[in-house]
């Protein structure tokens, strides 16, 4: 039997940029954008700053930090695991990662057969 994956995971580079950003907001969250003007970015807020809608899924926690998403961009990625990771760049325009010289980016991975009957 194999332990059931998560649905969202970070790079090592990723959890120290997480790390960076609660050093000035300690309580933060995600939200995975589903495009328009920031495209399909990971985009970080103080907790207090973002409503968590009813419709939307919490994908998990990177390193206590919950990562949300909506319902619909949840049924186009159900079948993968969500990796966030860091690249040279500017953040979106309301996420904490802009005007830090890097941002936030989603990869992703699809799970195997095995993954999907695990987590149901």
């Amino acid at each position: 039997m194999t332990d059931q994956p998560t649905r969202v995971s970070a790079t090592d580079a990723a959890k120290s940029f997480i790390a960076e950003i609660r050093a000035d907001h300690p309580e933060i969250l995600f939200h995975q954008s589903g495009g328009c003007c920031d495209g399909s970015s990971p985009m970080c807020y103080p907790v207090d700053d973002f409503k968590v809608g009813e419709s939307d899924v919490k994908l998990g926690e990177i390193d206590g930090v919950p990562v949300y998403i909506s319902a619909s961009q949840f049924e186009a990625w159900k079948h993968t695991q969500l990796i966030l990771d860091v690249v040279p760049g500017r953040g979106g325009m309301f996420s904490l990662d802009n005007g830090r010289e890097k941002r936030f980016l989603t990869r992703s991975r699809v799970f195997t057969d095995e993954e999907m009957a695990s987590l149901g």
